[in-house]
């Protein structure tokens, strides 16, 4: 799976003008399922998530995770991650899981990440979404989980 994780002192997402999912601080995540993904992935994912420390301690220090923070999560779908562009200018999205197995795969990030983390907004898996973040420090963080 690819991730995009992104501390935000708030972030929201909204679907035809509608507001589907929010949160104050805590991390925006951009996520993608690639074809030879597993729940296994998802798993580590959250459990990646959850235990990342890139919030500030006392010290100002990234030492802290969503979880010490109770900061939210805001997990939204975003096969885009895995575009290919080597063989010109216009972007291959091959690399994305299929639609079945892409929704399949965020569907268990969010069930796995509400089962361990009070606060979870999401994205509409599929949709056309506009998504708006205050990017805090910024900091924005790769994660690619095998």
């Amino acid at each position: 799976m690819i991730a995009l994780a992104q501390r935000v002192s708030e972030a929201r997402v909204t679907v035809a003008g509608a507001e589907v999912g929010a949160i104050g601080p805590g991390l925006l995540v951009l996520v993608c399922a690639e074809p030879q993904d597993t729940e296994a992935q998802a798993a580590r994912l959250v459990d990646k998530l959850l235990k990342l420390r890139i919030f500030a301690d006392a010290a100002g220090k990234m030492n802290r995770s969503v979880v010490d923070v109770a900061g939210g999560l805001l997990i939204v779908s975003q096969f885009t991650l895995a575009a290919d562009v080597s063989g010109g200018n216009r972007p291959s999205f091959t690399g994305a899981a299929s639609a079945e197995l892409g929704q399949a795969l965020y569907e268990a990030v969010l069930r796995l990440a509400r089962a361990r983390h009070p606060v979870v907004a999401a994205g509409v898996f599929g949709a056309d979404m506009l998504v708006s973040l205050v990017n805090d420090g910024p900091v924005t963080i790769p994660l690619r989980i095998v």
